[in-house]
């Protein structure tokens, strides 16, 4: 704390003495959970989002995140620790600012900037003395110096003396019941060491441990290694359980046998496809930036190509299953079980489910679906709205793609007809109503 001086001894302070006023550009499913942090530790924080909705629901003290209970979120609205705003020139009252917004990648797998792009003008405009920014979106290496460095800069503050800039990758698993942003470590990385120094101290206000880094670039990849490491080993037992299945091997009971070797091995578990926000996206950031520099990542696009083949391979599972049964895949009725990317939660982005679907209703199938989270999704410019799961006995077949804790699994198996369990949520349970992925 002694190496900071002038600008970032004042801000220093402010953060201590928690008297720094917290902007959070972005309240989706990480930047919301951040406010409420800070707002628990006694900061005056400041939502900032374009979407109106969000905003009223946020002051209204109504949370639409599910690892946010409204019960803990309206005490902090009606303490006025808390509050959402579409203005941005909130930012020329804030101390500190994070920017925690989309970043999706282009139908070609390119990285879609704009909205950091959009979030970073906006800032550069409100721009200050004193203040510290600091991207959480996903993107590739070199992001944070190479792209929003210079158009902060562009208005003539240096960063580093007028005011400072961080890249800190979020690690928010929806649903997760034991480790949520609090107590998730926390890394970080700056353009110069007193920003590194400063957004270290700033996290350490709300959240349990944080870890500093020796630069943007670095912090920025520490997140791009996190989510490959996992596509790449799911990709691995997907791979597997195609090649048990075509050689009459229960994949599941494999891998829970390797999972007892005590050391040199970690289980990963296949499935219909990845989903979410990271997973299936942030690899290929990765490999976009690679490109750049003329190197093939070969395990990214192994990987990716494999995952991407999940859901045709589940399309696959049941068109066998209906055969075995002198059904073919038109005009047969299919009850999807689970159209979120995981368990428990209500977010369908980049879900698996809504590829099967697309492929069954592509091959002539009449599909429904049930999920205790998700009231209605959208095919193809079409909306599907959920049934009842008791609806599952008019099913010529049932898929589990998402194996939620709340579905009556005895009763599905009882009623149903044939079922295709793509998430072994039915371990243990012999029928011959049940092929397993």
């Amino acid at each position: 704390m002694n190496n900071l001086i002038g600008i970032a001894a004042e801000l220093a302070e402010k953060i201590r003495s928690r008297k720094a006023r917290v902007g959070v550009v972005g309240l989706g499913y990480v930047g919301l959970p951040l406010a409420v942090e800070f707002a628990q530790e006694g900061f005056q924080v400041v939502g900032i989002d374009l979407n109106e909705k969000k905003c009223a629901s946020v002051n209204a003290g109504e949370s639409y995140i599910g690892d946010i209970p409204s019960s803990v979120l309206a005490p902090l609205v009606k303490k006025g620790l808390l509050r959402a705003t579409v203005d941005f020139s909130e930012l020329l009252t804030l101390d500190t600012v994070n920017i925690a917004v989309p970043t999706p990648l282009r139908k070609t797998k390119d990285p879609d900037m704009s909205f950091i792009v959009a979030a970073t003008e906006e800032i550069a405009k409100y721009l200050h003395s004193g203040l510290l920014v600091i991207l959480e979106s996903t993107t590739y290496p070199g992001t944070t110096d190479e792209l929003v460095r210079p158009m902060l800069e562009k208005g003539g503050l240096e960063v580093g003396k007028d005011f400072f800039l961080c890249f800190s990758p979020e690690r928010v698993d929806p649903g997760n019941p034991k480790f949520q942003t609090k107590n998730i470590p926390k890394v970080v990385g700056g353009t110069t060491p007193a920003c590194t120094e400063l957004a270290r101290l700033f996290y350490s206000q709300a959240l349990d441990y944080v870890v500093p880094v020796s630069s943007t670039q670095v912090a920025e990849m520490v997140k791009l290694l996190e989510n490959t490491f996992r596509m790449i080993n799911i990709g691995l037992v997907n791979e597997l359980a195609v090649m048990c299945d075509g050689m009459g091997i229960n994949v599941w009971e494999i891998i829970d046998a390797a999972a007892t070797k005590p050391f040199g091995f970690m289980p990963f578990y296949p499935g219909p496809g990845l989903g979410g926000h990271c997973i299936p996206i942030d690899p290929f950031y990765l490999s976009w930036k690679t490109k750049q520099a003329g190197i093939e990542a070969r395990f990214i696009e192994l990987a990716g190509y494999i995952n991407g083949q999940m859901p045709h391979f589940v399309v696959s599972k049941v068109q066998n299953a209906l055969n075995d049964h002198s059904k073919a895949v038109r005009g047969s009725k299919i009850h999807i079980m689970g159209v979120a990317y995981k368990r428990d939660i209500d977010d369908v982005r980049e879900s698996p489910a809504l590829d099967v679907i697309h492929l069954l209703q592509k091959r002539g199938a009449q599909v429904v679906f049930s999920d205790p989270y998700v009231a209605e999704i959208r095919i193809d410019g079409s909306v599907l709205t959920a049934v009842p799961e008791t609806a599952v006995g008019d099913a010529d077949c049932v898929a589990i793609i998402t194996d939620h804790k709340a579905f009556d699994y005895p009763g599905l198996v009882r009623n149903s007809k044939l079922i295709v369990d793509t998430r072994n949520a039915l371990k243990g349970v012999d029928s011959p109503k049940i092929q397993r992925l």
